[in-house]
């Protein structure tokens, strides 16, 4: 079985958490602190704090930013249910608007009709590695005062003009075990806002400076220092692991040419890292999928239900017509994508996706005949 993912864990990993547990400073301590200040260096900002995951990462900002009933937030719905639910922590509501069809990033053209008095921040997700138009964005969000709060917990590394994701506005990463860079569950938040920056140092450690005195309402949302000695690995390897994943996507994008099925679509202006490799294999996808996973191909399907249509938010009366989202959660399917991934399991799963691929368009070709 060619599994869908497999994290790059080795001796380096390995020897930072034996060093931790022979230190036993387990919790939040000095190793935090080294990863904050490297990932800030990293992306190019001024602050970068570390929490507890990247859901925890979002719901954070927008606290730290006064959210809450009666405003809204400008998002998309082709994500994970998070980019949702962290608006909705804080009494806020999400405004879902379409996503473009080539790259499954937010449509910047939708933004503008879907702004109220009531909007406070846009939400562009770096959906599967690949950053939003960022340029645009920032105009538009500068012309209507908001503030932008990127979701780049599947794009580190990733660059627009040159710039890394995560320094444009606020940014919220995952650190998740199946992430480009990970340390199990963690994530961090990057700003150039000071008074933001303090905020949240004192909200993820219950209100507290000084160890028993709580100047603010605050809860413990605190990464240990076990997940940062790996984070910090991590980090030593993710330039040279996101090179490899690059070089697996050329290899997909060349071995699929020709053959009908939509490669991912990267501008020029911005760099992909390939949290995934996601490509559209038409209505018969859940078919396709079928025969990937009898050939032994892992494959994921990211996202089945998009945000908009599940039961929660529907409930709140939250609905919004997104015909290209729709689409894109009908038709695509993630590939196997992991630095580790020899040439003889990609030209597997090439041969495998194409076979699969050329067989049912066929019968699709019949069924709407």
């Amino acid at each position: 079985m060619i599994p869908l993912v497999r994290p790059d864990i080795g001796e380096e990993e390995i020897s930072a958490v034996t060093d931790i547990l022979r230190s036993g400073m387990l919790a939040q301590g000095p190793k935090v602190a080294e990863l904050e200040a490297l990932w800030a260096e990293y992306v190019g900002v001024r602050h970068a704090i570390a929490v507890t995951n990247g859901t925890v990462a979002l719901m954070i900002i927008y606290a730290g930013m006064g959210l809450g009933p009666g405003d809204e937030v400008i998002t998309v719905s082709h994500s994970f249910n998070a980019t949702g639910s962290a608006v909705l922590s804080t009494g806020a509501t999400p405004v879902f608007v379409d996503i473009e069809a080539d790259t499954y990033v937010i449509d910047a053209d939708r933004i503008e009709a879907a702004i109220t008095p009531r909007t406070k921040a846009i939400c562009p997700v770096h959906l599967f590695g690949l950053p939003a138009d960022m340029a645009a964005l920032g105009a538009i969000a500068e012309r209507h005062g908001l503030v932008i709060v990127e979701d780049a917990c599947q794009a580190h590394g990733a660059t627009f003009e040159g710039r890394r994701v995560g320094s444009f506005g606020h940014g919220a990463f995952s650190l998740y075990a199946t992430k480009n860079m990970m340390t199990g569950e963690g994530g961090l938040i990057t700003t150039n806002d000071d008074r933001l920056a303090d905020w949240i140092r004192l909200y993820r450690n219950q209100g507290m400076r000084e160890r028993y005195h709580h100047e603010a309402l605050g809860y413990n949302f605190r990464l240990t220092d076990l997940g940062a000695a790996i984070g910090i690995a991590q980090l030593g390897k993710l330039e040279r692991n996101t090179e490899k994943r690059r070089e697996i996507a050329r290899r997909y994008d060349e071995g699929f040419a020709g053959s009908g099925i939509g490669i991912p679509v990267v501008p020029d202006d911005r760099t992909h890292v390939y949290h995934q490799y996601t490509v559209d294999v038409g209505d018969e996808r859940d078919a396709v999928v079928a025969d990937l996973k009898e050939a032994g191909i892992g494959t994921g399907i990211f996202y089945p239900i998009p945000i908009h249509r599940q039961q929660y938010i529907l409930e709140r009366g939250i609905h919004a017509d997104l015909p290209v989202t729709d689409r894109a959660a009908r038709r695509s399917v993630s590939l196997p994508m992991y630095p580790g991934l020899s040439e003889n399991d990609q030209a597997t799963v090439i041969d495998a996706v194409r076979t699969a691929f050329a067989r049912h368009s066929v019968a699709e070709e019949l069924a709407a005949r």
